[in-house]
Formats: structure tokens, sequence, C-alpha cells
């Protein structure tokens, strides 16, 4: 019917009316808000501030009363975002990739004051921001919990460090991409947020061995650990994180032209999901000596 009524652009408003106020009867906090309109897609939530003022309001009461705000996939304009979080204070998780392209300081740095209790934050790709915006978020937010910055320039060393001080119950953080972090600050971050059980730190020529030797002797929690394109990292950091991580589940090294099959070897024996394929012929060898006495392997 509320589809109807979008399309139709209020032709049938008589009988709209009549539908609508049956619907807008219902108890709106109790029934409509927690009930029906948390099963909805934000698209046809958007959409439905359109039907009437009434359903505007509704909309609004819904939003101040949301505790996710995931824009994943959906692009919205500037005036609808402070439309939608604008009285906003109980957020607890908050995604705005797609706000790259017009998201910066000023947008964010409200919503931030207004919900200090938010746990999970995405600002993959979000170019428009400054490290304002991550320091305000690691002085305000100060039980963050999941943090993704991937393909953020503005991500650098200083900001990392007033994160690493303040967020010390982070337990995922997405570095990827974030090119302007060297070993020093990932260093730091390790011997802070030391319950880290994902970390990203992929696409980053600066990063050794040493910063991730740092986070395996500290974060011995690791689950998820993504090394990709990190052209510096060597078979010694893989090993390190094979001996202090043991709860590790998966490892990221592809394109890391320094990692060899020998440091990996002995993750993969404990079932560790790692992203390159073994060398030709090395699983054939495996199982062979997994066999027992009954194959001779001869040199």
């Amino acid at each position: 019917m509320l589809i109807a009524e979008e399309e139709n652009g209020g032709n049938m408003e008589d009988e709209a009316d009549k539908t609508t106020c049956r619907l807008l009867m219902l108890p709106w906090e109790d029934v409509l808000v927690a009930r029906i309109l948390s099963h909805l897609p934000l698209r046809q939530l958007v959409a439905l501030q359109r039907v009437s003022k009434q359903f505007r309001m509704l909309i609004r009461l819904f939003f101040n009363k949301c505790t996710s705000f995931d824009l994943v996939g959906i692009c919205i304009p500037k005036d609808a975002f402070h439309s939608l979080v604008k009285d906003n204070t109980v957020l607890r998780k908050l995604s705005l990739e797609s706000c790259s392209s017009w998201l910066t300081d000023e947008e964010l740095l409200p919503l931030l004051s207004w919900n200090q209790r938010l746990l999970t934050v995405d600002l993959s790709g979000c170019v428009g921001l400054t490290r304002h915006s991550l320091v305000a978020l690691s002085l305000t937010c100060i039980h963050l919990r999941h943090l993704a910055v991937a393909r953020c320039d503005f991500v650098d060393c200083p900001s990392m460090r007033s994160l690493a001080d303040h967020c010390k119950q982070l337990r995922s953080l997405d570095l990827s991409g974030c090119c302007r972090l060297k070993d020093d600050a990932i260093c730091y971050l390790a011997k802070k947020c030391v319950l880290l059980t994902f970390l990203s730190l992929a696409v980053n020529e600066n990063i050794t061995g040493e910063s991730v030797e740092e986070v395996a002797k500290n974060c011995r929690g690791l689950e998820h650990l993504d090394l990709s394109c990190c052209l510096r990292v060597r078979d010694q950091a893989i090993r390190t994180v094979a001996e202090y991580c043991p709860k590790l589940q998966s490892l990221k090294v592809k394109h890391c032209h320094h990692v060899s099959e020998s440091s990996l070897e002995p993750l993969r024996k404990r079932n560790v999901l790692v992203d390159v394929h073994p060398p030709p012929g090395r699983e054939r060898l495996s199982l062979a000596v997994h066999c027992g006495p009954y194959v001779n392997i001869q040199v």
C-alpha cells in the first residue's frame, strides 16, 4: 500500500488517508518503531518520509531511537543525512562508507559528540575527513570495539597514537591502505590494544617485520591478520606470528614476495587459512610424508 502511494504521487489521497490512519493509530514507539520499521531496509524508510507529514514524524522518531546507522550500498544526500541523525544520541553502530563523496569533519564531529557510546564505526574511504575526526573519535568513544578506516589518508602516526591511548578495548581494526602509518605507530598500537582479534595492515609498504612481530607478541588473541601487499614483511615475522598467536584462524600474505612456504607451512598444519597456495608439488609431498612407513621417498 505504501509503495503504491509513492508511485501514484498521492493521486488516491482519500483511500490513502483511511489506510494511513489505521496504521498510524498503532502505538508508535512500542509497535511501529520497535516491531515494524526495524525490519525495513534503510532505503524504504527514507522513501516513507514522502508519504505524509505524519510518516515523516514517525520516521524521525524511528531514527532518534535507532542504535545502528548502516549506509552500506546506499548513497544519501548530505541534507537527508542531517535530517535522519541530527537528534540521535543512542547510536552503537555507524557505517558511513557510502557517504565518502561528501562527508567532512563538519558533518561527523557533532555526530560523534552526541553518540559517545559508539562501539562500531566504519569510515572506510572517507577521504574528506582529517585527523581531527579520528582524534575526536578516540577521545569521545572510549568504548569503541570495531573501527575501519581503510584507504583513509588522514590516518597518521599522531592520530593512531591517540586511538591507542584511549580505545584500549578495540577488538578489530582495519588500516588497509593507510600508507602514512609506519612501524613506530603500529608497535605503539600493539602495546596498548592487546585485545585485538582482527587487524589489517594491508597495502602499506612502510610496514616491516618489526611491527608485525610486535603485534604478534602483544596481541596473542589475534585470529585474523591481513598483511597483503606488505612488501617488506619477511619469513621471520610470520614465524613469530605462528609462535605467539595460537588462536590465529586466517592469514593474508598475497603479494608478500619475501614470505615463503617455509614460514607458512607450520600455520597450514594448524589449519590456519592462508590466502596463497603452496608451491606445485608441495601438497603431494606433504601427503606422501603423512602416509607413513608404506611410502619410500627418495631424493
